[in-house]
């Protein structure tokens, strides 16, 4: 895969939680305006864990039509079954997409060497001819594969050349680094490491695979486009005035149960992001169960901190009141 900013594409849904294919063609030609290098569909943005498996090859089948010769299409296909892994990766195949993720097997906890072997290499052998990109987010699937095995995985397997890396730890990507060597592409998966992963001369990520860019795909694709060409100043005002929003990937807040205290709730992606495109009047629709709605509390943090960010720097959700023939004034 090429280096450059990709969108982790929501899905929208209507009312009964059934794809809006209308508003889920429109957010694809918003991204592909706005210069984005190319649209992963069925992620965990996308909320692929929801998807029946025909829900799941329909929505890439769409966005790799709609995206054919207008940006890169990379489609979600990991599993915690190696066999349902073929089969997803084998539809990606047919519908012609130009990359796999997958992210790393989820909840069945197999070991770093379990992982490469008897997962990635299968599928990748399988499909020699498909880019495949690892997916490591530990915090969301309770494995890991090491870099070490990264390293083995892509001197084995030519057509794995790429990691979304998402673990938040820096000697991890910095092993990445040293171990898959000054060739291999590092995608930034967490929106608010991007700008340091990029300028750390020890990982030199080289792009990312953004939730952010569902509503601000040119200024994270400017600012990536910046990086990658050694503007660090130029591209440090654009990751300023992004920050509050890269900040809402995930929203904490301590909510009352009356009779037994406090606790912690976390909305996580794509929750925030859902309903600050629902603010923006951006096709979105409501998350499937089980995630629900943000809490009046997570609600006013999204809604304050979006304020803050057009009133700071107004040109960010300006491609969305043109595409979208929305006021964002009147909206927020």
């Amino acid at each position: 895969m090429e280096q450059g900013c990709f969108t982790a594409l929501i899905t929208p849904f209507n009312k009964a939680e059934e794809l809006d294919r209308q508003g889920l063609e429109q957010l694809i030609d918003f991204q592909i305006q706005n210069g984005i290098t190319g649209i992963l569909a069925t992620g965990t943005t996308g909320e692929s864990p929801t998807f029946k498996w025909k829900e799941h090859d329909h929505v890439i089948a769409l966005t790799a039509k709609q995206t054919k010769g207008n940006c890169l299409c990379i489609a979600g296909t990991g599993s915690n079954n190696t066999q349902e892994a073929i089969v997803g990766a084998g539809h990606a195949a047919e519908e012609g997409v130009d990359a796999i993720l997958m992210v790393d097997p989820y909840y069945n906890g197999p070991s770093s060497l379990e992982i490469r072997k008897e997962y990635y290499e299968v599928v990748a052998k399988q499909y020699p001819d498909m880019d495949i990109i690892p997916y490591i987010i530990p915090g969301r699937t309770g494995a890991q594969m090491l870099p070490q095995d990264l390293a083995i995985l892509s001197e084995n397997c030519p057509n794995i050349t790429s990691v979304k890396e998402a673990t938040g730890n820096f000697d991890n990507m910095t092993l990445t680094r040293k171990y898959c060597g000054d060739n291999f592409n590092i995608l930034s998966g967490d929106d608010a490491l991007v700008y340091e992963m990029m300028t750390h001369p020890e990982i030199n990520a080289c792009g990312s695979i953004s939730v952010m860019a569902n509503i601000a795909p040119k200024s994270m694709a400017r600012m990536v486009t910046l990086l990658n060409q050694g503007k660090k100043q130029e591209a440090l005002k654009i990751q300023n005035a992004l920050k509050p929003l890269l900040d809402l990937v995930v929203v904490t807040t301590q909510e009352d149960t009356k009779n037994y205290g406090p606790v912690t709730c976390r909305a996580r992606n794509p929750l925030p992001l859902k309903t600050m495109m629902q603010v923006l009047g951006m096709p979105s629709g409501p998350c499937r169960k089980p995630l629900g709605k943000m809490t009046a509390k997570g609600f006013e943090i999204v809604l304050k901190t979006m304020k803050q960010v057009h009133a700071d720097t107004p040109d960010i959700f300006k491609p969305i009141a043109g595409f979208f023939n929305v006021d964002i004034d009147e909206r927020l």
